[in-house]
């Protein structure tokens, strides 16, 4: 069947891309990481170019899909029904991303609210202990983990709170700038969004710096360390990724790209960056505050 083109799309065609070899390339890229860091995991000294390998590749297919894609938009390939069918898209993908986040927030209530707890009252409630004086309050390392000192929730976690609702303000400011085709507005909330998601970061490996040499507070400091740095690690990748998409929406903003009526590119970065915030604000909860 015969791809439609950018010129058929306004004469009511959905938009089928020509067939292109960048998923299969994009397969051989993160199979070739996956396989360096295997042997780089495994000590042998040409794992680390496979990795280097694998990422130059990834990134290639990273520039030119997204490239082409972009250069559809621009061409006016996409309409109301691809439009509609890239917000359904995000919408499920931010869905799946709930899940996620909602798995390891289950882990974290399960360990501290049951298990924990169950543990340390066995002497109690079974006339048996595996581990005397050992007394299940949280946070704990275990019975025999490393002694830690906890995070606490006011110092670099509470600016970090102030700068990622700060982001979320300054993405929406530039948003109502898109819908008034106010660009100077939009650009300057755009730039201001990217500054703070990458003082937030800067932060974060402050944090973990501050965490590893003077609070003891490792991957190896028992459930609450595992779980303190799986929930922040992750929520850091995704600032990461999000970051890395705010900057590109902000290159073609200054380019001219998007409009008062067509930027869904623009709103689906925005409703992610939205979802980060909202990760964090319940991390700050229920990991460094209660």
């Amino acid at each position: 069947m015969k791809a439609h083109t950018a010129a058929d799309a306004p004469h009511g065609h959905y938009f089928v891309p020509q067939p292109s070899l960048y998923p299969f390339i994009l397969s051989a890229g993160v199979f070739t990481l996956a396989l360096g860091f295997a042997q780089l995991i495994n000590h042998f000294a040409a794992g680390k170019w496979f990795m280097l390998a694998g990422t130059a590749i990834i990134l290639y297919v990273l520039f030119g899909w997204f490239g082409k894609v972009i250069a559809e938009s621009q061409g006016g390939a996409y309409r109301d029904w691809e439009d509609r069918s890239f917000r359904y898209g995000m919408i499920w993908f931010i869905a799946t991303e709930v899940m996620f986040f909602a798995a390891f927030f289950g882990a974290l209530f399960y360990v501290r609210v049951i298990s924990v707890p169950e543990l340390g009252n066995m002497t109690a409630a079974h006339g048996t202990s595996l581990w005397p004086n050992f007394t299940g309050d949280w946070p704990t390392s275990g019975p025999k983990g490393p002694q830690f000192t906890p995070m606490g929730a006011w110092g670099i976690p509470a600016v970090n709170t102030a700068l990622l609702l700060s982001s979320g303000a300054t993405v929406t400011w530039a948003h109502w700038a898109l819908l008034r085709n106010n660009r100077t507005h939009l650009n300057l909330g755009l730039a201001a969004t990217v500054l703070l998601g990458s003082i937030f970061l800067c932060l974060q490996a402050w944090e973990y710096h501050h965490a590893y040499t003077e609070l003891g507070l490792t991957m190896g400091a028992g459930a609450y360390g595992a779980t303190f740095f799986m929930l922040t690690g992750f929520h850091g990748f995704h600032v990461t990724l999000g970051t890395i998409m705010l900057i590109v929406i902000l290159l073609r903003c200054l380019k001219g790209h998007f409009d008062a009526e067509r930027h869904f590119a623009f709103e689906g970065v925005a409703w992610y960056w939205h979802f980060v915030d909202v990760v964090w604000l319940l991390l700050f909860v229920f990991v460094y505050w209660v």
